[in-house]
């Protein structure tokens, strides 16, 4: 089945604390990204942008409203792939060579894109075995310790390789929001995809966990408290201890 009607590809839901969830409901669980939107006073932030096989700036007015920021959370194409339609794009610098020329290879199309992952597949002229995200490179190269400042609203940037080499997370520590990108959430982790690394993905967690996090909009599968993060951490600090 395809989607015929591109006005029915997104999901809006709004959230506490000005926050937006956007998603892609047609593409299934596992492999549909969350697109996060943050109402500042100066300006709004966009934490990733989905598989861009329709138009967000066309279909969620939300996102063109007011000036916007959009960032990467880091480079694999179910998160980025709607950032060519946004004039300010950040990432982490480690990242910044697939978002300025992405590839099939270096935003993992290949192995994951097929058509088993939709629920309907997108509009036409959408084909699984064409695709690839379009080419969008930086405005601003993050660092670890960066703010991303909205005018009344600041969140910090912290560096979380391990799923990723330039993966980030943000935190707004006014608030204990932690937008997590895909170091961790409440679902199946993916530990084992390229440029994935098993000791970085432990400091990185453990890093998270100091954290006074009161609630996580992580990349995949739904929001969780702080206190269901922390146990999360500690269920795969023990699993990764116990296999040595």
């Amino acid at each position: 089945m395809r989607i015929d009607d591109p006005r029915a590809w997104y999901r809006v839901r709004r959230m506490q604390d000005d926050v937006t969830w956007i998603d892609e409901p047609h593409v299934k669980e596992f492999y549909r990204c969350n697109i996060w939107h943050l109402r500042g006073r100066d300006r709004d932030l966009l934490v990733d942008s989905g598989w861009g096989v329709v138009s967000l700036r066309e279909h969620v007015p939300l996102v063109t409203e007011r000036p916007l920021v959009a960032v990467a959370s880091h480079t694999h194409f179910d998160h980025m792939a709607g950032h060519h339609e946004f004039a300010e794009r950040w990432v982490h610098r480690a990242e910044a060579l697939p978002l300025a020329r992405p590839t099939r290879v270096n935003t993992l199309v290949e192995p994951y894109v097929t058509d088993a992952a939709f629920e309907a597949l997108p509009p036409a002229p959408y084909e699984s075995a064409t695709y690839c995200p379009k080419a969008a490179p930086a405005t601003r190269l993050l660092e670890d310790g960066d703010v991303v400042d909205l005018g009344d609203r600041v969140l910090e940037v912290i560096h979380t390789p391990g799923h990723s080499p330039g993966g980030i997370a943000l935190f707004e520590a006014a608030t204990g929001i932690l937008f997590s990108g895909d170091i961790v959430y409440d679902g199946p982790l993916v530990e084992d995809c390229p440029g994935a690394n098993p000791a970085d993905y432990e400091r990185s967690l453990r890093r998270l966990l100091a954290l006074p996090v009161r609630v996580v909009h992580g990349g995949h599968f739904p929001s969780c408290s702080g206190e269901r993060l922390r146990r999360l951490i500690a269920d795969w600090l023990r699993r990764r201890e116990a296999a040595g």
